[in-house]
C-alpha cells in the first residue's frame, strides 16, 4: 500500500522578538535599584563600556579621534571606525536629570546593622544545656522560622530535609521535642505552627486569672466560633456572662499574633525598601517633575577600544588578528546599544510619567484621593503616544515621591463609573466612601452590603450589592458579622 503524502499552505502572523528588543523590555520594567545594579553588572562585563567621571577631561584622546577619522578606513567586514571614534557618535549623556548646583556636598549617611530575628533566637538557645544533635536541629528549626515568628512546616517534611540535606537521620519525635524548645525562648509564642498555637502559647506563660482561664478555653475549644464571632455560641457553650466574656477576648486581643514582627532586619524587609523613581513636587501651585535615578552613572565607551580597532584594520588580517578584531567589534557594538537602550529606557519614563502627571495634575495639587480621575492603561497610552503594554511595564514596581507621600503608579489607574448627576467619577473614591461608611457605622450592629448599597446610593453612587461586596473585598474588609463587636 502506498500512503499518501498531502501538502497544505497556511498564512500564519507571527511576531518574532530580537534579543536586543526582549533585553530593551526587561530594562524597562526595571526600577531604580535594580537599573543601578543592572548596568553595574554590565560595566564589570563589558570592558568597552566606561563611566565617566565629573572631573574627565580629555582633549588629546579629543585630537586623536580626528586624526583617525581622517584616515579612518573599512575592514573587510564593513567595520566603520567612524561608528565608534565619531565624537557626535559618542552618546555621552547624562542619565538622571540634576538640580543640584555644584557646590552641594553628598553626605554620607551613617549606616548600622541591627540583630536580626534568627540571630536573637540562636543566642537565646545557646544559653540552653543540649546536646550537639539537640543543637543541629534546633538551629536548622530556627532557620525555618518565618518573619512572623511561625514554624509552619510539618515534621515529617523537616526530616526529610535534614537527611537530604545533611545527612541527619533524625526521628519525627525528636523534631517535636526541638520544636518544644524553641517555643521556650523569647518572645513568647514563636515556633508556633499557627495562630491559635501562639496565642496558646503567651497566655499559658501568663499568671493565671479567671479571665486568661476563659481566654485558653476559648482557643481551645471555641476557636472556630471566636474566629467567627459567634459570642452567642461561646458563652452558652462556656456557661459565663457577657461580662467574663469581654474580659477574656480582651486578654485575647492584648496579645501579639506575629511574635517575630518586632525586628524588621530579615533579608526580606532590607529588599523591601522602596526608593522612588520619580519625584513630583508642588511648589507655589506649580508642578516640578524629576528622574530621581541619582546613583546612575554617566556613560560612555571605551576610546581605547575604538584605537584598538583601527590598529588591527590596518594589520594584515591573520586568523588571530582577525578575531581579535570581531571581538572587539562585539563589545563595542554591545556598549553602544546598551547605552541607546539605557537611553530610551529613561525617555519612555520621563514620557509616560508626565502623562501620568498630565491626567491626574489635581491630585498632585491636592493630595486628595477624591481628586483623582479615572484612568487607565489606554489613556496614558494615548497621551505619550505608546503601546499600552509599554504602559504597563513602566507603571510596574515603579514610585512616586510627591508632597503628600510615595505612591505606586498604580495607584493612580482607576475604572470609572457615572453618578447620578451623570459626571464620570473614579471607582477609588466610591472605595473611599464605602470605607468611610463602615468607620462610622455602629460596631455592635454593622452595616451590611445591602445596607452600604443603600448608603452608597442616598450619596449618589447607585451601584448594586454585588459591586458593593467586590469593593468591600477589594479593600480587605471583611462581611458585617466579622466586623461586629460585643
Amino acid at each position: 500500500m502506498f500512503s499518501m503524502i498531502k501538502q497544505q499552505l497556511t498564512t500564519r502572523l507571527q511576531q518574532k522578538l530580537s534579543p536586543q528588543q526582549i533585553q530593551q523590555i526587561k530594562l524597562l520594567e526595571l526600577n531604580a535599584l535594580e537599573i543601578e545594579n543592572r548596568i553595574t553588572r554590565e560595566l564589570e562585563d563589558n570592558p568597552a563600556l566606561e563611566e565617566i567621571s565629573d572631573s574627565f577631561t580629555d582633549s588629546e584622546d579629543d585630537d586623536r579621534i580626528e586624526d583617525y577619522e581622517d584616515k579612518g578606513s573599512d575592514s573587510s567586514e564593513d567595520l566603520s571606525l567612524g561608528d565608534y571614534l565619531t565624537e557626535d557618535d559618542i552618546p555621552d549623556y547624562k542619565l538622571h536629570q540634576s538640580n543640584y548646583s555644584p557646590e552641594d556636598r553628598k553626605e554620607e549617611i551613617p549606616y548600622s546593622e541591627s540583630e536580626s530575628f534568627q540571630e536573637y533566637l540562636l543566642e537565646q538557645l545557646r544559653l540552653k544545656n543540649l546536646t550537639e544533635n539537640e543543637c543541629k536541629i534546633a538551629e536548622y528549626l530556627i532557620g525555618n522560622i518565618d518573619e512572623d515568628g511561625y514554624l509552619r512546616r510539618e515534621p515529617e517534611a523537616i526530616s526529610d530535609d535534614l537527611v537530604f540535606q545533611y545527612n541527619l537521620d533524625v526521628s519525627v519525635r525528636e523534631i517535636e521535642n526541638a520544636i518544644e524548645i524553641i517555643k521556650e525562648l523569647d518572645p513568647p509564642g514563636v515556633g508556633a505552627s499557627n495562630l491559635r498555637d501562639c496565642l496558646l502559647i503567651q497566655l499559658q506563660r501568663k499568671e493565671k486569672s479567671p479571665a486568661r482561664k476563659s481566654a485558653i478555653l476559648i482557643l481551645t475549644d471555641y476557636f472556630e466560633l471566636f474566629s467567627r464571632k459567634q459570642y452567642d455560641k461561646i458563652i452558652r457553650g462556656l456557661e459565663i456572662t457577657e461580662e467574663d466574656l469581654k474580659s477574656a477576648v480582651k486578654e485575647i486581643t492584648l496579645l501579639n499574633p506575629r511574635p517575630g514582627g518586632a525586628w524588621e532586619s530579615t533579608l526580606e524587609t532590607k529588599m523591601a525598601q522602596i526608593i522612588p523613581d520619580f519625584q513630583v513636587e508642588t511648589i507655589n501651585g506649580e508642578l516640578i517633575f524629576n528622574m530621581l535615578e541619582k546613583n546612575i552613572p554617566e556613560l560612555r565607551i571605551n576610546k581605547e577600544y575604538g584605537y584598538m580597532l583601527k590598529d588591527y584594520t590596518e594589520k594584515n588580517n591573520a586568523q588571530g588578528q582577525k578575531d581579535a578584531l570581531l571581538f572587539i567589534k562585539q563589545k563595542l557594538d554591545s556598549a553602544k546599544w546598551f547605552i541607546d537602550a539605557i537611553k530610551q529606557r529613561n525617555t519612555t519614563l520621563e514620557k509616560t510619567m508626565s502623562a501620568i502627571i498630565n491626567i491626574q495634575r489635581n491630585f498632585f495639587l491636592s493630595g486628595e484621593e477624591s481628586d483623582l480621575k479615572p484612568m487607565i492603561l489606554k489613556d496614558v497610552a494615548e497621551k505619550c503616544g505608546y503601546d499600552i503594554s509599554t504602559v504597563s511595564r513602566v507603571s510596574n514596581s515603579k514610585y512616586v515621591q510627591t508632597n503628600w507621600g510615595v505612591f505606586p503608579l498604580r495607584y493612580f489607574f482607576s475604572e470609572s463609573m457615572t453618578n447620578e448627576e451623570g459626571e464620570e467619577i473614579s471607582t477609588r473614591e466610591v472605595k473611599a466612601i464605602l470605607k468611610q461608611c463602615i468607620n462610622n457605622e455602629n460596631k455592635k450592629n454593622p452595616l451590611t452590603d445591602d445596607a452600604l448599597m443603600k448608603e452608597l446610593k442616598a450619596k449618589g453612587y447607585d451601584i448594586a450589592r454585588r459591586t458593593v461586596a467586590k469593593y468591600r473585598e477589594q479593600l480587605n474588609i471583611p462581611v458585617a458579622r466579622l466586623r461586629k463587636d460585643i
